[in-house]
């Protein structure tokens, strides 16, 4: 069911700062298109039962044939974000006061080098650019070339790491090592970043930090994903503690000891990273319970962590 109607995005069109201009860019076959359906589904453009296979943006016969993007395709959004998002937007610039509605025009724009002019001509009409990467696959040559022409065009990346599912299934990763993935990943991209643009440039700073909330993870075909700010906002209230201070301690060389619940900088015995035991542990023990067939368990970790799930989506 379409969450939105024609008039609603009729009067958005008209709050130019509530207007938010988005291009999918990555390495060929990283999953953008994948990724494109879920936000269309999320939208109820499409039935998230169809999310994924559908591949709603590749729109011409020989895209469908041959399961490539040729050409970039453009679609628009709806988006109502809570009260509690509305906060980290403080430049007034950036938001119309009364409204918490965005019309998002997102452009999925395809991978292969010979079509990369196709990617320059949907940077040149965006504000930003989404950079999907496949975590399992890492950084490739077309992520290094549209991240360039993203940058030569002034725009500002954000990334997401794709296809987790897969990192936990078919690689089944420990969780350190699938940090170290991500870790490398950050990296590489900022490393790529740092030698195309300069913080002293007109964009400002350009590198992308999960603490900063510029990281996304999730998977594009099951139709899931998170930053740091959802678990940081989850933990926030049992802690007491503010929530961007706990997004800095969700990443990087931190490590909590449950036992004398104190944090170090140091790994030892007793104590654990913290982006393992507070991100990647409940993903790990609701993929177990799911895979296991574990209904119970499923349904108490769901409740804990603050999911709800529609009928459609349990079965």
């Amino acid at each position: 069911m379409v969450n939105f109607t024609v008039d609603e995005i009729r009067t958005m069109m008209d709050k130019k700062k509530n207007i938010r201009n988005m291009s999918v860019i990555a390495h060929v076959d990283h999953g953008k298109s994948t990724l494109t359906d879920s936000l269309v589904s999320k939208a109820g453009i499409i039935a998230s039962a169809k999310a994924g296979e559908t591949r709603f943006t590749d729109t011409r016969k020989d895209e469908q044939e041959r399961c490539i993007t040729i050409k970039s395709t453009a679609i628009s959004m709806f988006f109502e974000l809570n009260d509690k998002d509305l906060v980290f937007i403080t430049n007034p610039d950036q938001r119309d006061k009364s409204e918490k509605g965005f019309l998002i025009n997102l452009i999925d724009s395809p991978g292969h080098v010979d079509f990369s002019s196709e990617v320059t001509a949907a940077l040149r009409v965006t504000d930003g650019a989404l950079v999907v990467v496949d975590c399992v696959s890492g950084v490739c040559v077309q992520t290094e070339t549209v991240l360039r022409q993203a940058i030569a065009e002034r725009i500002k990346p954000v990334l997401f790491m794709n296809k987790m599912d897969r990192a936990l299934l078919e690689l089944q990763l420990e969780a350190e090592d699938l940090y170290q993935t991500f870790q490398r990943i950050v990296e590489d991209v900022n490393v790529i970043i740092a030698t195309y643009s300069d913080d002293s440039g007109p964009m400002g700073e350009v590198r992308v930090d999960p603490s900063k909330g510029s990281v996304g993870f999730g998977s594009g075909l099951h139709g899931w994903a998170f930053t740091l700010k959802q678990f940081a906002e989850m933990y926030a209230e049992k802690f007491k503690i503010d929530v961007v201070k706990l997004m800095n301690r969700l990443w990087g060389e931190n490590f909590f000891n449950p036992a004398t619940k104190k944090w170090s900088k140091q790994k030892d015995a007793e104590n654990k990273r913290s982006f393992v035991m507070y991100v990647l542990e409940p993903i790990y023990k609701i993929f177990d319970a799911i895979m296991n067939y574990k209904k119970e368990e499923t349904n108490n970790l769901l409740k804990k962590l603050n999911i709800q799930l529609k009928p459609e989506d349990k079965e």
